[in-house]
């Protein structure tokens, strides 16, 4: 009689994970999975020294200051404060946000600064590891 019970028991849990819709076709509940060590990236990892380079060579500092480049541009935001505009922008981690202001410009406009200041295809004119790159260098700060 034990087994029996046991036998039902097990049934039932095993029957609790799946369910039965109109039309007879049975439905079962995904199980979260347990990923160990870092979440994976999404695109190429960046390189904060590359990332300098291509900040001074696309002419960054021109329109923004940052000190880690010795820039100190007046147009765009001043990317010293980088980490505090994501925080206020609220749209993802600091890597996210600053990915998506190179990509997208207009995605989001810092308060105070006009919009179409910076180029809306300036993150067409760069291959993905330059970006990566430069969200690198800028995401590292000063």
């Amino acid at each position: 009689m034990r087994r029996l019970a046991s036998l039902l028991l097990l049934a039932a849990l095993l029957v609790g994970c799946s369910s039965t819709v109109p039309g007879g076709k049975k439905v079962t509940t995904p199980t979260p999975q347990t990923v160990i060590g870092p979440l994976p990236q999404q695109g190429p990892l960046g390189n904060a020294g590359a990332g300098r380079a291509v900040f001074i060579n696309s002419g960054c500092g021109a329109c923004h200051t940052f000190t880690p480049a010795g820039a100190n541009g007046r147009v765009g935001p001043n990317l010293d404060h980088l980490a505090a505009q994501a925080k206020i922008a609220n749209q993802g981690t600091l890597a996210e946000f600053t990915r998506t202001s190179i990509v997208d410009p207009a995605a989001y406009i810092a308060p105070g600064y006009p919009a179409g200041v910076m180029p809306a295809n300036f993150g067409q004119t760069l291959k993905p590891q330059q970006i990566a790159d430069l969200v690198a260098f800028l995401v590292k700060g000063p």
